[in-house]
């Protein structure tokens, strides 16, 4: 071997040596953050009350390690699995979602995590000492970005139940900004959205779900949208206003989901259904003289200027009809967002491609969406809109549809359940972990979702 191929080959062995490092950094933070959410809950609590919107914690912890199994050691290895017969258990499409409160079916705390470390060990071991192929890292990613999945889904379980605060929420303000309003103006142009869909950086900067590709050229005209996500003050004025008893505001299925009970009994912390038609978003109550917002198991003042959230797409788009907006496409919310021009350098983040941090982007279940919304302006994208990435998944006008050349991924439920009747939300949330937010990540709701972390920014009608 000459002296430039040793240079070469000692070159990506210390490219792979870093790679390597980077995910067993990036397993053993996922791996600690669900041991966390688990390990603050007593046992009592471990028992969740049943909600269509949140898995028992147990079950989203062995649903991880599940998935390792499925998609890292049966896929490339041929590794039989650690239980087989809990196989169609902790696999969301086999056990229905109400069974997974049975305790006769599933292991109980101590049994979980030994499960739940046995895999998480066996994943580090493997990427130590095998060779590190563009296959298996893709492999390693999807695994470990799909565990940070539950670890939202475990912090709005939270939320849901009214249970205490997870240790990452800090509830400071680590980015404060100037007040900022009014809309920008994206000038007409030819636009690039989403993701390549082949690439030969699949594994690596150009990683992305089967929703994300392929990329394509969109021609817009000029539009205008606002700087910030609506805040509570905003949406406040639209309750006061009587929006929610105005029924010419709501749309044919807006009006369905208005007039349609819910039992809020989990939100007030009360025994038994209790059953109520929306006035108001779904964690405000009015109490005292003044409008508070449920915050965890804290019923805490209306922050006026923090952006509103858990709602549906239904009362977004009534309180766009109320004050003569519109909700943006999602092609004009990733323009916003990025600004991508055809034979430009592709930008993945508003601000470029640096990773996330807490000076640009409410994440990770830090401040959980309580600061205000013109905070984090070190975020901002090309055009000024800020707080496009991380506080809250944006409703956009769209139905959750592929897009043209779409393939299925490696895990064939990633998107395709969704298509049709879902909307498109995007941008991310507060508990979105950083490993996950980026400008092109599509996320399907359906529109009377809003026990997630929801809300929205808005486009200036059409003159004329």
């Amino acid at each position: 071997m000459i002296r430039g191929e040793v240079t070469q080959v000692s070159s990506h062995k210390r490219q792979d040596e870093d790679t390597k490092a980077r995910l067993l950094a990036e397993l053993e933070l996922a791996r600690t953050r669900t041991a966390q959410l688990i390990h603050s809950l007593s046992d009592a609590q471990l028992e969740v009350p049943y909600h269509p919107g949140v898995n028992p914690p147990l079950w989203e912890m062995g649903h991880a390690a599940f998935f390792y199994e499925v998609f890292v050691f049966n896929l490339l290895d041929g590794t039989p699995s650690y239980n087989p017969a809990m196989d169609e258990l902790w696999d969301s499409f086999h056990v229905k979602h109400q069974d997974r409160w049975r305790r006769d079916l599933f292991p109980g705390r101590d049994e979980t995590l030994a499960y739940f470390n046995t895999v998480y060990d066996r994943v580090a071991e493997r990427i130590r000492n095998h060779e590190l192929s563009d296959r298996a890292l893709y492999l390693y990613r999807y695994a470990i970005f799909h565990q940070n999945m539950h670890i939202e889904s475990l912090i709005w379980c939270r939320q849901t139940v009214g249970y205490p605060a997870p240790s990452d929420f800090k509830g400071d303000r680590p980015a404060p900004g100037e007040a900022v309003d009014g809309d920008v103006h994206i000038p007409a142009g030819r636009w690039l959205i989403g993701m390549p869909g082949e690439s030969d950086a699949f594994a690596t900067e150009d990683f992305a779900f089967d929703a994300e590709k392929p990329r394509f050229e969109i021609e817009l005209p000029e539009y205008a949208i606002s700087r910030t996500l609506v805040s509570n003050r905003e949406f406040q004025a639209f309750v006061d206003d009587g929006g929610y008893q105005r029924p010419e505001l709501w749309s044919f299925g807006g009006r369905q989901w208005l007039q349609t009970e819910k039992d809020v009994s989990l939100v007030h912390g009360v025994a038994g259904p209790q059953m109520r038609a929306p006035e108001h978003p779904l964690y405000w109550r009015w109490h005292g003289g003044e409008w508070q917002e449920r915050v965890f198991n804290q019923w805490l003042a209306l922050n006026p200027d923090a952006p509103v959230t858990h709602l549906s797409y239904w009362e977004a788009e009534a309180w766009c009809h109320w004050a003569g907006r519109r909700l943006p496409t999602e092609y004009e919310w990733e323009v916003a967002a990025l600004g991508n021009r055809p034979g430009e350098t592709f930008r993945r983040y508003p601000w470029g491609n640096a990773l996330p941090d807490p000076s640009r982007v409410d994440m990770s279940g830090r401040s959980m969406a309580r600061n205000p919304v013109h905070d984090y302006p070190a975020g901002d994208s090309p055009f000024g809109c800020r707080q496009m990435l991380g506080t809250v998944w944006e409703w956009t006008s769209n139905q959750f549809l592929p897009y043209d050349g779409f393939k299925v991924d490696m895990y064939p439920f990633m998107s395709t359940l969704q298509f049709g009747d879902h909307k498109v939300s995007r941008g991310g949330s507060c508990a979105t972990s950083s490993s996950l937010i980026r400008g092109t990540y599509r996320q399907a709701y359906l529109p009377g979702r809003n026990d997630v972390y929801t809300g929205f920014r808005t486009c200036a009608l059409p003159e004329g």
